[in-house]
């Protein structure tokens, strides 16, 4: 069943209360519940589900069950879990699907990951957010609080700060706004500072995070760029102490390049193809 079928399914048996045109309907409703998964993890209750979502638990129930006849969810005695329709769209977003983004820099981290031994991250910015697109790690590493399809507050990481320094400023200008906080006691909370350090990154093509992220963790980043803006980053991240970012710091911003260049290249060949150009 498509997503188009299954709103309509779910909006035909919305609440009575519920005036056509309603900003809370049962549409909305069903997909609170879908991404109440990200921050409950895996597997969620019918009670637990209605609480995040501030819904009666009949409702939550209902909506529930319509999800799982439609093959969003799986039930698994009294509980749910995202079954694996959720994992297959996720998987047809732009950025991830054969010949773009993903599968673009996906050999330049395989080769940053040989070549340091350290824990290697793809990722895009999601308003004020790092959305973290790939990772590759080994046996018996530090643990990087990463994981694929998670987020981080971009003005704590690396990643984040490569992208804020390249055509970001509406999102530079929220981060200020809702004030900048520390994770750590690495963090930048200084605007100044912070606004001095984006200024760092956009003269040198790569930003640091030493421990502003997790204590004990250190990380080079590098943009990858389209007409002047940061689509992407890639970055390298290993233990304080044992790691020296500066090392790498070439290296990465290489692979950004040349990342950048296959993604443009990609853009005009799509273009040429579909006669847009």
């Amino acid at each position: 069943m498509s997503l188009v079928q299954i709103a309509a399914a779910v909006q035909s048996h919305g609440e009575p209360d519920e005036p056509a045109g309603s900003p809370v309907t049962s549409v909305g409703k069903a997909l609170r519940l879908l991404d109440a998964f990200r921050t409950m993890g895996p597997i969620a209750g019918v009670s637990e589900l209605a609480r995040a979502t501030g819904l009666p638990k009949s409702t939550a129930f209902r909506l529930l069950s319509q999800l799982e006849r439609s093959g969003f969810l799986e039930r698994l005695g009294t509980d749910y879990r995202l079954n694996l329709l959720v994992f297959e769209l996720g998987n047809r977003v732009s950025d991830c699907t054969p010949g773009d983004l993903r599968s673009i820099a996906g050999p330049f981290l395989s080769e940053l990951f040989l070549q340091s031994g350290y824990v290697v991250h793809l990722a895009v910015l999601d308003h004020t957010d790092v959305l973290y697109l790939d990772k590759i790690h080994g046996h018996g590493g530090i643990k990087v609080p990463s994981t694929v399809g998670g987020r981080m507050r971009a003005s704590f990481s690396g990643l984040g700060k490569a992208m804020l320094a390249f055509g970001h400023r509406d999102a530079v200008e929220r981060i200020l706004e809702d004030g900048l906080t520390r994770r750590t006691r690495h963090s930048i909370a200084a605007p100044g500072l912070f606004l001095a350090e984006l200024r760092r990154v956009a003269d040198h093509g790569v930003a640091f995070d030493r421990e502003e992220a997790a204590l004990g963790l250190t990380c080079v980043a590098a943009p990858v760029v389209h007409h002047g803006k940061a689509i992407a980053a890639l970055s390298v991240s290993g233990p304080t102490g044992r790691f020296d970012p500066a090392q790498l710091a070439a290296r990465v911003r290489s692979a950004a390049h040349e990342i950048s260049a296959l993604h443009a290249r990609h853009v005009i060949e799509r273009a040429d193809d579909t006669g847009i150009l």
